[in-house]
């Protein structure tokens, strides 16, 4: 058994299975992460005999809950590396960048300042930004890649300058598995003055995170993608920021004292919880993280990218086919077939029981310069292994065979 099998948990994952109880080549984890049983039954327990809200109750439940709740921030916050009041509970990576667009840079953007991102980011990493500078006449630069596909941060230290006020870059691509120097980019955000955004999607649920050694200023990630519940996830900023940043949202659980004269807010990150939060989501997301790390970070980074060498070596082989992103990309291969659309292939690769993504994967910018309409992207996590591959390469053969 190799380093690629040992790693494999497909067991834990009731999702890897069809209706018919045959194996799912389950290889679309970029989009969202299979639940392992141990999420799903801390889920499980969080909504039933557990559960009652939390912040407000004085009955033994409700405060039981409130310790949960919380515990599940310092979890967090131990697995990336900062502190508990730097973490804010989000719906996702989407409302994580909308906030930092709308509260930071609705107080630090004016005319005549610059907001650089780069050619491969996500729309959600795009629009809302696109958005405040329809609101502050901000400029957006975009960087562009190198020949491998990867953020040419030698142009991004050309296009920075003492107007530039937020870099806002993914940490890995989600379409090329590409893994950016963070470190690099912040020391060139920092430079000049400017504030640096990652968005960590696709680098929470594959490495090992140090906000520290980032040195970022605000870092954003889903907790789906990280085997984790949908509607929640997670946004680090800097404590030095979150105190200086309005509130985005207004209602309950925000406030320090409401009256119809004023309202004041209470410290962050709660200022910026407004309502119900996601109880037995955040729950959720702790026994995910407690999986993950039991496991080890670097570990599932090793094991994801050795797949996807694996992968682009056998595609390699076939005429056909062209690669997208650079050769070490981190668990992700995009790639287009000749003659065969994407969609085609997905639908094929369906009736194969092998689950692809096939489309410009909320990328549209980074598919025009890559002169395509969309790819085919096969992306693994934890439970991936080597018959998946397999199952993908038949997949491949029988759609070149249809399409002649």
């Amino acid at each position: 058994m190799n380093a690629v099998d040992q790693l494999s948990r497909k067991a834990d994952f009731p999702g890897l299975v069809t209706a018919q109880g045959a194996p799912w080549h389950y290889l679309d984890t970029a989009a969202s992460a299979q639940k392992p049983r141990a999420v799903i039954d801390a889920m499980a327990r969080a909504l039933g005999t557990d559960y009652a809200t939390v912040h407000r109750g004085v009955y033994g439940r409700s405060a039981q809950m409130t310790l949960g709740y919380e515990a599940a921030r310092r979890r967090v916050a131990d697995f990336i590396g900062g502190s508990e009041n730097e973490v804010v509970f989000v719906r996702g990576a989407t409302e994580a960048i909308n906030l930092v667009a709308f509260s930071w840079g609705g107080a630090n953007l004016g005319p005549g300042d610059r907001i650089v991102l780069s050619t491969l980011e996500h729309h959600s990493n795009i629009v809302p930004w696109q958005m405040i500078a329809a609101r502050t006449g901000v400029e957006i630069d975009v960087c562009p890649l190198t020949d491998d596909h990867r953020i040419d941060l030698d142009a991004l230290e050309r296009l920075l300058t003492k107007r530039t006020r937020m870099v806002a870059l993914a940490h890995v691509s989600n379409v090329l598995g590409s893994v950016l120097d963070a470190r690099r980019a912040a020391d060139l955000a920092h430079s000049v003055g400017a504030k640096l955004l990652l968005d960590g999607c696709q680098a929470a649920p594959r490495m090992a995170l140090d906000m520290a050694a980032l040195d970022c200023d605000f870092y954003a990630f889903s907790a789906h993608k990280l085997y984790g519940p949908t509607g929640i996830g997670v946004l680090w900023a800097r404590e030095t920021l979150l105190d200086e940043m309005p509130p985005w949202q207004g209602g309950g659980a925000m406030i320090e004292q409401v009256s119809f004269a004023r309202t004041t807010y209470a410290p962050p990150p709660q200022r910026f919880e407004a309502g119900t939060p996601m109880i037995t989501e955040a729950i959720a997301l702790h026994a995910a993280i407690d999986y993950v790390a039991g496991m080890g970070p670097d570990r599932l980074f090793a094991h994801e990218c050795a797949l996807a060498r694996q992968l682009r070596s056998e595609l390699q082989r076939i005429n056909a086919v062209r690669l997208f992103g650079p050769e070490d990309s981190a668990g992700i291969v995009s790639f287009a077939i000749e003659g065969v659309h994407p969609h085609d292939l997905g639908t094929i690769l369906d009736e194969e029981d092998v689950a692809i993504r096939a489309g410009h994967h909320c990328a549209q910018p980074l598919m025009s310069a890559l002169g395509v309409p969309a790819t085919a992207r096969a992306s693994f996590g934890l439970y991936s292994d080597e018959g998946d591959i397999a199952a993908l390469l038949r997949g491949i053969e029988r759609t070149q065979r249809i399409f002649g």
